[in-house]
């Protein structure tokens, strides 16, 4: 499983801003990857960056949607996330990588903020026959409130319960966990290994998102990978930049050479 993050394929300070050529290449490194490895089963997701997450805190998607103009805006939400999707779906299927868009809201279900279930079975065909299913975040109705934002890493992690996969790869901006903001302190030290004896004390040192991200930014993301990988513990996660080229490359060929934070619970 990989996920793009919205902070490396769009600008996540400007509204509804893409960077093309950064998901350009990592859908090239992808189709190396598969071309050096024809049988290599992947599923992949991304973010919404600046397209859906600016409009869904106007809107306060993310907290319910109870009047008419809420549900104008999750509307809008949902459109602003297919259109990045349709960008990345466009630009991996040029770079010779059979995606296959499946879009989240049309099946899920959620209570209170939750992801409960999301349909399975289109994304178990998708990979029988040889395509690589590609899933965002996105919108989705909700029991409880109405409606909710959904993010990657929870369709991801809903779908890992059926596909057993060896590893998650989380593409972002910064080149893994560090043990301080790198953005603010530039000469923070990067972990380049988590698990059960270190986790307590990285988790203090985490923070949020520099940019409008309402679910949750990196501590929110490194603490749903713990989460999955203590369900599943032969998996792995690793996190690294999408500005490192070929470090995708490496994460889907040669694991021990990607570089960023590897995540792992056994």
């Amino acid at each position: 499983m990989v996920k793009l993050g919205g902070s490396v394929i769009t600008d996540k300070t400007r509204a509804e801003t893409p960077r093309p050529e950064i998901v350009r290449r990592l859908a090239e490194e992808v189709a190396d990857a598969r071309a050096v490895r024809p049988g290599l089963r992947l599923v992949l997701g991304h973010g919404s960056g600046s397209f859906g997450h600016a409009l869904a805190a106007r809107y306060g998607t993310h907290r319910g949607v109870h009047d008419a103009t809420g549900w104008q805006g999750f509307a809008h939400v949902a459109a602003a996330a297919a259109r990045l999707n349709r960008l990345v779906s466009d630009l991996f299927l040029a770079a010779g990588v059979p995606v296959w868009s499946l879009q989240p809201s049309a099946s899920a279900r959620c209570r209170a903020g939750e992801l409960l279930s999301l349909a399975a079975w289109p994304v178990h065909e998708a990979l029988a026959q040889g395509l690589v299913p590609l899933v965002y975040g996105d919108v989705a109705l909700d029991e409880v409130q109405g409606a909710t934002i959904i993010s990657t890493e929870q369709i991801l992690s809903v779908l890992a319960a059926g596909l057993t996969p060896a590893r998650l790869i989380l593409v972002g901006a910064v080149d893994g966990v560090f043990e301080a903001d790198p953005l603010r302190e530039p000469g923070a030290r990067s972990i380049a290994r988590i698990g059960p004896d270190n986790w307590p004390a990285v988790r203090l040192a985490l923070g949020g998102s520099h940019a409008a991200d309402v679910t949750g930014g990196m501590a929110a993301k490194v603490e749903g990978v713990v989460a999955l990988l203590r369900r599943l513990p032969g998996m792995q996660a690793v996190i690294l930049s999408g500005e490192r080229p070929g470090a995708l490359r490496n994460a889907l060929l040669q694991p021990e050479e990607a570089g960023g934070t590897t995540i792992a619970w056994r």
